[in-house]
């Protein structure tokens, strides 16, 4: 199990902007080339249900995860509830961030939990997975708000305890 964390510079957009392009997921496919498809298929206030489909190297991963909205703290966390890895959960975060180059900057956290559930290909896998995702988040962030910089990347495996 991998826990990736990113965060990204944006520098011409404030974080209400950034995180209104990220919580509309019927646009990533026409703007991301990792994203093949997403269809949401549950509703409701702050919540919707969404299935995806993303090019993973030479083919495709599909899952539907359960998503959660905070629009006043800028935020989405999302579940998966099935697909083709074992455990895929995390987080979108905008904030503002201006700097004195750019006023109206702000940054995106988004985090990230993978498990590819085969053990004993774990530690060939998930790095690999880890790669996929990280290019495919600094390409859909570029997708949906233009420029964006990726200024931290952190990975983190967990120490297997002894018994």
């Amino acid at each position: 199990m991998r826990t990736v964390r990113l965060r990204l510079y944006v520098s011409h957009k404030p974080a209400s902007e950034v995180y209104a392009a990220l919580a509309d997921f019927g646009r990533y496919p026409e703007l991301c080339d990792g994203v093949r498809d997403v269809a949401v298929t549950e509703v409701s206030e702050n919540r919707t249900v969404s299935s995806w489909e993303v090019t993973f190297r030479a083919g495709l991963l599909r899952w539907t995860e359960e998503d959660m909205f905070d629009p006043g703290a800028l935020s989405i966390t999302f579940h998966q509830v099935e697909g083709d890895i074992a455990v895929f959960d995390g987080s979108w975060q905008c904030l503002d961030a201006p700097r004195l180059d750019a006023p109206q900057g702000s940054e995106i956290v988004f985090s990230a939990t993978l498990d590819m559930g085969i053990p004993s290909l774990a530690d060939a896998l998930e790095p690999i997975a880890v790669r996929a995702l990280t290019d495919n988040i600094v390409s859909i962030v570029r997708g949906l708000v233009g420029s964006a910089e990726l200024v931290a990347s952190d990975v983190a495996v967990p120490v297997a305890s002894a018994s």
